[in-house]
């Protein structure tokens, strides 16, 4: 007997495994950040911005844990408002490319064999307006990555989730580099000093404070969308 696997089952267990493959030996490749830092360093701000940026979206396209590191090379390198820059280009380059994977390879198997209640919740997705794709994207409760991948698994248009990318992750990663750019490594050998730095600056921790309170809010109101459509 025959087993015929359609096409789109192929495509979607080729996404699974090779997301899978990524994740699994992203857990053993550790890089020099130092190293990286030194480097570019010794190079014009024009050339280093530059491989800075390509060096963003190769490694952390493939290793998903080296965001962090690479933030704060960033953040020591460039300050808070070119590391912003940067990051957000690099952001926005791989929210194209993983969305458009997850859209290639995952959608059709998700919209013809995914029935029932994955169907409603489907069609729910596809239904976000693009105030709550917004709020996906400037605030910090989902990862980026995930984000990218599961919105391409939905209806949810291209051109809706791109225009939530260029308007929305900017407030997220601007509060992040200048939060890291204030702290420097020191943050490292003493935990309390991001305390300690938001204590000296008022106005950085009123933004943060309020930043959090919504974030908070949203989480809130995620939670009771979730209960309201389960009754």
């Amino acid at each position: 007997m025959t087993v015929r696997i359609n096409k789109n089952t192929v495509y979607f267990m080729f996404l699974i495994i090779s997301l899978s493959v990524i994740w699994y030996l992203g857990r053993f490749f550790h890089f020099n950040g130092d190293n990286i830092e030194t480097s570019l360093k010794k190079l014009p701000l024009f050339y280093a911005s530059l491989i800075f940026l390509i060096l963003y979206i190769i490694v952390t396209f493939f290793i998903w844990l080296s965001k962090d590191a690479f933030k704060f090379i960033a953040a020591i390198l460039f300050g808070a408002y070119i590391s912003t820059f940067l990051i957000f280009i690099a952001e926005s380059i791989n929210a194209i490319i993983l969305f458009n994977l997850s859209r290639y390879l995952g959608r059709g198997y998700v919209e013809k064999n995914l029935k029932g209640k994955y169907n409603n919740l489907d069609q729910r997705l596809g239904g976000v307006n693009f105030f709550w794709l917004f709020l996906f994207r400037s605030a910090p409760l989902i990862p980026f990555r995930f984000l990218d991948l599961a919105c391409g698994l939905t209806r949810i248009s291209f051109k809706k989730y791109i225009l939530a990318v260029i308007l929305g992750s900017p407030l997220r990663i601007f509060w992040v580099q200048y939060v890291l750019t204030g702290v420097g490594k020191s943050i490292f050998n003493n935990p309390y000093v991001l305390t300690e730095y938001l204590m000296r600056n008022r106005s950085l921790f009123i933004f943060s404070l309020i930043y959090l309170i919504l974030v908070i809010l949203v989480a809130v109101k995620i939670k009771y969308r979730e209960k309201q459509s389960c009754l």
